[in-house]
């Protein structure tokens, strides 16, 4: 008799919509598409085409932080687009591209006043090098090893993972990578130590890497795709302190760990430091296409007609999902249910007795685990794979990520019950053992 798992896959590979991808959808840049066919979700879940249900813990890549199909998210989508859907929110005035920047000045740090509205994190990003430039009439850029900005060109220049650049070369000059604060930080006896050891690192790029022509730093406060690092707490204000001596600007990339996903409304914020332009997208508008970046009034001034531009970017039906969304997640206070349930979901993982467990690590709901060769201590992406592999079958999404591919990445949409995550961590912790 076929068993259960068997009897899924089979119903997967005749799937209709599984034969319409192998035909016509390219795919050849992923190892392999999971063979869920997503057909609906709610919550915290997602059902396939077959009626299987998946507690969901990677979000669609950490993006429906309010929850698949919230409601009201919903509900304020289909309320616009019985009244307009497009109509380029730079060439007209579009009500909820306003609304939506207004309350983005309102949650943002410090003195953010002003947004750009894009379709996408890549986008945001591209645009926020780019007024970081106009702004300070400078051209070079400081980035971090290990750090993921996007797959255009010109994130990819900024981007320090050599995994997601190979074959795609050569990229921007004028871009001085330092070390990533996942990397070569156990060679130091303190956090304290390593900051030091950045902060002369950063004086040194500058002098001597650069041809003093430096217009930004950017950085992921919590690098996602490098594999959920988390930089010690004083990090960025010691090193704001040397960026602002210099006259250089701070990009926070809060594409991947904004909107509460870090218990706090953006991951920055853990830091006690103010950003000069901080990008967002992902969980701004719950699924919506929306990507942005925010800056002060005198860094908005920069552009001049002609300089920027985005055809769909602000769109109305998107910003009424990212006003519904974003209203949903302070009124609920989410941040503070990420934070909490976070740190129980930490302390769980952490308990896990695996000796292919090398390190646990997170803020919030932005959890990583990072999986070793149980022989040499090796980084071991097959692992990893088969371990996602395992929960997928038991029910359970999670992502894989690191710059060794070895990293399961334990992201759920933020409005995950406690019962439910905790159901997902035994299952990660079946499949580990």
């Amino acid at each position: 008799m076929m068993s259960e798992n068997n009897s899924k896959t089979q119903a997967t590979d005749n799937s209709e919509t599984v034969r319409k991808y192998r035909e016509y959808v390219i795919t050849s840049f992923v190892k392999s598409v999971q063979p869920v066919v997503a057909e609906r979700a709610s919550g915290a879940v997602l059902t396939d085409e077959t009626g299987k249900e998946y507690i969901d813990c990677f979000a669609g890549i950490s993006v429906v932080n309010a929850g698949h199909c919230n409601p009201e998210v919903v509900a304020a989508a289909k309320e616009q687009l019985d009244r307009l859907i497009h109509c380029c929110s730079y060439v007209y005035y579009s009500k909820p591209t306003a609304d939506l920047a207004e309350l983005m000045a309102q949650i943002t740090p410090g003195k953010l006043r002003k947004t750009f509205f894009c379709n996408s994190g890549a986008e945001g990003i591209e645009g926020a090098l780019k007024i970081a430039k106009l702004h300070t009439g400078k051209h070079e850029i400081l980035a971090l090893q290990t750090s993921f900005h996007g797959r255009t060109f010109g994130t990819l220049s900024v981007t320090g993972n050599a995994g997601r650049k190979r074959r795609g070369g050569p990229y921007a000059p004028g871009v001085t990578f330092l070390q990533s604060p996942g990397l070569g930080r156990a060679r130091f006896h303190s956090d304290g130590d390593f900051i030091s050891a950045a902060e002369e690192e950063l004086e040194n790029a500058i002098r001597y890497s650069t041809s003093g022509d430096v217009a930004a730093f950017i950085a992921e406060p919590v690098l996602g795709e490098g594999g959920i690092i988390v930089p010690p707490r004083d990090y960025f204000r010691r090193l704001k302190k040397i960026l602002d001596r210099h006259g250089i600007l701070f990009i926070a990339d809060e594409v991947q760990s904004g909107f509460a996903r870090t218990g706090k409304m953006f991951a920055i914020e853990h830091f006690g430091v103010e950003p000069d332009i901080l990008v967002t997208a992902k969980g701004i508008a719950d699924g919506f296409p929306l990507g942005a970046f925010t800056v002060t009034k005198e860094i908005a001034g920069a552009f001049q007609p002609g300089d920027h531009l985005s055809t769909f970017g602000g769109n109305p039906v998107s910003c009424a999902a990212g006003i519904a969304s974003i209203q949903f997640l302070l009124r609920e206070k989410i941040a503070e249910h990420s934070a909490q349930l976070g740190k129980e979901m930490l302390a769980h993982f952490r308990a896990i007795k695996s000796r292919a467990i090398c390190e646990v690590r997170g803020l919030g709901l932005m959890i990583g685990i990072e999986l070793v060769s149980e022989g040499d201590g090796a980084p071991s992406a097959a692992k990893a794979d088969e371990v996602r592999s395992k929960c997928r079958e038991q029910g359970v999404l999670v992502g894989v990520g690191g710059v060794n591919g070895n990293v399961i990445r334990f992201q759920p949409p933020l409005i995950i019950t406690r019962e439910q995550a905790m159901k997902a961590a035994d299952v990660i912790e079946r499949c580990l053992s």
